[in-house]
């Protein structure tokens, strides 16, 4: 693009993001300002054409995952060559997951001419069950239109045409609805698919086992697929920016594809959209014009996007940008801090209310855990502070964070069975120990014996989703347990490769397939960001993982 031109583009977000920040007043001045910086390093996405590589029919089997799996029939030939009338359903495999939009063109077969419209409808699905489990009456809990059925009436045949909707999916079932006498078959079925994903990953040593070699694969096209002009949560849904898939796709990116400018991009978007008293929202989306998810304020994402800015600044060394959005890292603290009691303990109760992610899991008690992730942020958050130079803007941070691990060794330490303890029915759960391992509120020693109490025990409250265990991951590897890490990525993340994931999965409980926080499974991201992570600890960790 001319540097004329790009200087008009720029000045037209510029007057976007003010149109669109003067919606609601802003706690940061600077918030336009930052918004034209995001729209500055929006990436330009590649595109790489793609065919269907064979058809497959599905078959109902109890043994693969949620009940269905694909067999092979061969060929996509029949498509191009004989009547769609002969073949009035369809399934093709495209071999890998894909995300981006479908091109095609339909071509009569004799020297009739068309005289009717032709109906077809094609449904895209990430795992086999997708094509085989009704979708209507629609039980679940988001909108039906996320779901990957488009129905298109051709008026006449030849024709091109594209499915305007953007999608992701490895599956395609063609079903013909509505044709006339005249036969046609296609001429061109093809897949535009977009990433901003664009340097090559470092191979893995030699040494490393096919398992993990195949995990780190899939962790790979995970966050492959991720990488839009956003870190996206999910391609196919919900396809925008949270804090929590950002956290960790960033960490994922930096031992991988190395596209950092999203990772900027990402952090000076969602500090643009923060609300009028200067509390991150937990997702913003792009279109029409970014804009925050009004009313989602998860505090445990906010205290995380100080440990992601961190993060980006070990990475890249750049100080502009961790300066211009330390006014946001102590915000998120102050708002974070208003929470606490007087004896420093974090009161589920007091107003507001704020949402507490940790984990897609029923009955699992957060408070412990954010007691530990408090604490985690102020400590990360002050070494920020001094790579900056801002020690003095901080300075009370580390007593702050020392009071509240003291607060928590009194108030959810079990000493006798070593484990902690949260909330009025002093549930044990693996993410209450995780979180007070990570803030160094046990010792390693002590957390080593919380993790091994917990592991075994069968009443424990265990994570429902890739993203927690990213954090049980890491809080094995701060407590020396080497082994148990490399145990829990090969049979977690490893489950779902040996279940037939190409891409990881936003939810995922091997006691449970058909587990979703919707109420209908096959809504659920087959492609989600925060399960990518096993890239970040396979070659950040060589030694542990690829020996």
């Amino acid at each position: 693009m001319k540097r004329a031109h790009m200087k008009i583009l720029l000045s037209l977000l510029c007057c976007v993001g003010v149109f669109t920040l003067s919606a609601q007043s802003r706690y940061f001045k600077e918030s336009a300002s930052w918004l034209q910086k995001s729209e500055a390093c929006k990436p330009v996405l590649t595109y790489t054409e793609h065919k269907p590589v064979k058809r497959v029919t599905s078959i109902k089997d109890a043994s693969a995952y949620q009940g269905w799996r694909m067999r092979d029939e061969g060929s996509t030939d029949l498509l191009f060559n004989e009547s769609l009338k002969k073949h009035p359903s369809v399934i093709v495999d495209f071999g890998e997951h894909l995300t981006g939009y479908l091109d095609f063109s339909l071509k009569l077969l004799s020297q009739q001419v068309s005289d009717a419209p032709v109906r077809i409808k094609f449904t895209f699905a990430e795992v086999p069950s997708e094509l085989n489990t009704p979708f209507d009456p629609y039980p679940g809990g988001l909108s039906r239109a996320w779901l990957q059925d488009e129905v298109m009436t051709l008026m006449t045949v030849p024709i091109e045409a594209s499915i305007p909707r953007r999608v992701s999916f490895r599956y395609l079932k063609i079903e013909l609805l509505g044709a006339s006498s005249f036969d046609f078959a296609f001429d061109k079925l093809t897949f535009r698919a977009q990433t901003s994903a664009k340097t090559a990953p470092l191979p893995l040593a030699s040494t490393t086992d096919p398992l993990i070699r195949k995990i780190n694969e899939v962790g790979l096209l995970t966050l492959k697929e991720c990488m839009q002009t956003v870190y996206e949560d999910g391609p196919k849904r919900d396809r925008r920016l949270w804090i929590g898939d950002l956290y960790l796709e960033a960490l994922a990116n930096a031992w991988s594809y190395k596209n950092h400018d999203l990772t900027k991009r990402c952090l000076y978007l969602l500090a643009a959209l923060a609300n009028d008293e200067g509390l991150l929202h937990a997702t913003v989306l792009e279109t029409p014009t970014p804009h925050p998810q009004n009313g989602t304020h998860c505090l445990d994402y906010s205290l995380l996007y100080n440990v992601a800015l961190l993060e980006y600044l070990k990475e890249t060394g750049d100080k502009e940008v961790a300066l211009d959005l330390w006014p946001v890292v102590v915000r998120q603290i102050e708002m974070a801090l208003r929470q606490y009691s007087d004896d420093w303990i974090y009161d589920m109760q007091k107003k507001p209310i704020y949402w507490l992610v940790f984990d897609w899991k029923d009955n699992y008690d957060r408070q412990a855990s954010m007691q530990g992730l408090t604490a985690f942020s102020l400590e990360k958050s002050y070494e920020l502070a001094k790579m900056l130079g801002k020690e003095k803007e901080a300075g009370d941070w580390p007593r702050i964070a020392g009071q509240i691990k003291k607060a928590a060794r009194k108030t959810f330490y079990d000493q006798k069975n070593g484990v902690i303890v949260s909330g009025p029915n002093r549930q044990v759960s693996y993410l209450s120990q995780v979180w007070m391992i990570l803030s160094e509120t046990l010792t390693a020693k002590e957390g080593a014996k919380a993790m091994a109490t917990v592991l075994s025990m069968p009443d424990a409250c265990y994570p429902g989703c890739p993203y927690a265990y990213h954090y049980v991951m890491e809080a094995l590897l701060k407590c020396g347990m080497r082994q148990e890490a490399r145990s829990l990525l090969t049979s977690y993340w490893g489950g779902m490769v040996n279940k037939g994931a190409d891409t990881f999965w936003e939810v995922y409980d091997p006691n449970n397939d058909e587990l979703s926080p919707y109420g209908f499974f096959p809504i659920n991201s087959y492609c989600h960001a925060w399960s990518c992570t096993p890239v970040y600890f396979i070659n950040k960790y060589p030694e542990i993982f690829q020996r």
